[in-house]
């Protein structure tokens, strides 16, 4: 099997962090349009309509497809139709106002495990392209710092003048491998719709790679994606392939600390740990998740020599009263809450407007996992947990149906599967991840001087990988899953991890 010439990327939720607002600009022209003259119709569904009907396509193809699953037939009209006309094309320039001015209000955010992606295939020699159906390529690759990074872009703009079809027809992708000179069977495309990938699928290309940052992987590999990931991060080059970076194929840090000292070199160092499966093995009652003496020892000297700040799901008071290390800083319930030295203390305002959402779905779990044995519910301030460890083989999988049905009912919360526990969260754009930045930012070391560690051993912790796939040090504490990871390196259990503590802080006091 030979290797890939060329990997062509679609933009929104691939390469920038701009889908979400393009969901959000549909549902506002949507739901304002369906109001003023269809009254009774169902509001605009991001979750089931904007995937279905809207995402990946041109956008007049989006807005007829839309009115289309609604029974709503409008004249065409015209590009140059003024926003608000009431016509395919009116609306879908209504749109693209709104869009530009959320692109003028706010900031466009890379995907770091994306340029990191990148950073391997320029240095593997391996061409890229970017291909779109949106016509704000331009605006959005400018505000994102990326303007110069790919040389060959077919974006709506070229679409409209070639007359090409949207997705899920692979014109747009031919397009741009033809623009580069490589034939669709030596490249490999990146798309996180699933028009995307279905177009993908039918244009010969040598994988496609599915982006599933929604929750929606089984929709992706259903509509023929060769390799599913949650971010680009869990890529690597394999003999000139693209193939999942998992937890067993991860080198052991341990065995590269010589690699990883280099990179230290001058800089200033910050290191984030987990707790439950970091700091402390995983243990059938967590109130038993004692912090060992040789582990708090090693904690305690690296924190002389760096900054050191604990990132939990537990409750902010819990994992402070496990550390015992008051100097250090603290994120709890997956970063929602946070505390530090001298008092300081930050809440995450959008979290409190989930509480009542997480009340009910607390007392829904708990009523309806009432009858299996072992199934139990913790409540914490901004997340709950559902905890299956002691609960028969057999029954596991009606704790998952469950689960996922209370979830799915509830609306604004989202669920995650960790090692014999579902994590159910806020449906927000705050995480371990999150939590990590705004402790650099507290610390004053979000700069290029700066090397963050994270080290954490679960599916909660991949956010905070994610975030520093480029810049950072990612190291995952291994299990008997072989999941596929973002982080960079792995360690084999918590005894390594205090070792690796220890000789962290041994050459950095050096």
């Amino acid at each position: 099997m030979s290797g890939l010439k060329a990997v062509l990327f679609d933009m929104d939720g691939v390469i920038t962090d701009t889908a979400s607002a393009h969901a959000q600009a549909w549902k506002a022209l949507f739901d304002g349009y369906l109001e003023k003259h269809h009254a009774g119709e169902p509001e605009f569904d991001i979750e089931t309509d904007y995937r279905e009907h809207v995402d990946g396509k041109p956008r007049y193809d989006g807005v007829r497809d839309f009115l289309a699953s609604r029974g709503i037939t409008l004249a065409e009209g015209t590009p140059e139709d003024a926003p608000g006309t009431l016509t395919v094309c009116g609306l879908g320039n209504e749109k693209n106002v709104a869009f530009n001015r959320w692109i003028a209000e706010n900031p466009v955010e890379p995907y770091p495990g994306t340029l990191a992606l990148l950073d391997a295939l320029d240095e593997a020699g391996i061409a890229v392209a970017l291909f779109t159906s949106s016509r704000n390529a331009d605006a959005v690759l400018g505000a994102a710092g990326l303007s110069d990074r790919f040389a060959v872009r077919i974006d709506g703009v070229v679409m409209a003048k070639r007359g090409l079809p949207g997705k899920p027809d692979p014109a747009i992708m031919h397009q741009a491998a033809e623009a580069l000179g490589i034939a669709p069977a030596d490249c490999a495309i990146v798309e996180d719709a699933v028009s995307g990938v279905q177009a993908g699928a039918k244009g010969g290309f040598a994988q496609v790679i599915g982006v599933a940052r929604e929750d929606n992987a089984d929709a992706l590999d259903a509509a023929g994606a060769d390799i599913v990931v949650r971010d680009l991060a869990e890529l690597q080059l394999d003999g000139g392939r693209l193939a999942l970076r998992t937890l067993h194929g991860l080198p052991d840090a341990l065995a590269e600390m010589e690699a990883i000292a280099r990179r230290l070199s001058g800089k200033r160092v910050a290191v984030f740990l987990d707790y439950d499966g970091t700091l402390s093995p995983i243990v059938d009652n967590p109130d038993d998740a004692i912090l060992s003496d040789g582990m708090r020892a090693a904690i305690e000297r690296l924190s002389q020599v760096a900054s050191v700040a604990i990132v939990s799901g537990r409750d902010l008071d819990d994992v402070c009263g496990f550390v015992q290390l008051d100097h250090l800083y603290y994120a709890g319930s997956h970063g929602f809450d946070m505390a530090g030295p001298d008092g300081w203390r930050h809440v995450v305002e959008k979290g409190k407007a989930f509480l009542p959402a997480l009340d009910d779905a607390t007392q829904k779990l708990e009523e309806a996992l009432s009858g299996i044995p072992g199934a139990r519910v913790e409540r914490k301030k901004f997340s709950l947990a559902v905890h299956y460890r002691h609960v028969a083989r057999e029954a596991e999988a009606k704790v998952e149906e469950i689960v996922r049905e209370v979830v799915a009912d509830n609306g604004k919360l989202r669920a995650s599967g960790g090692k014999k526990v579902y994590d159910v969260k806020p449906r927000a754009d705050w995480h371990k991840g999150r939590a990590v930045l705004a402790l650099l930012d507290t610390l004053g070391l979000a700069g290029d001087d700066v090397v963050a560690f994270y080290l954490g051993d679960d599916t909660t912790d991949e956010d905070a990988f994610r975030i520093l796939a480029r810049d950072g040090i990612g190291i995952v504490v291994r299990d008997r899953e072989n999941r596929a990871s973002a982080a960079r390196y792995a360690l084999d259990d918590v005894e390594a991890v205090e070792r690796l503590l220890a000789g962290l802080a041994r050459r950095l006091e050096g």
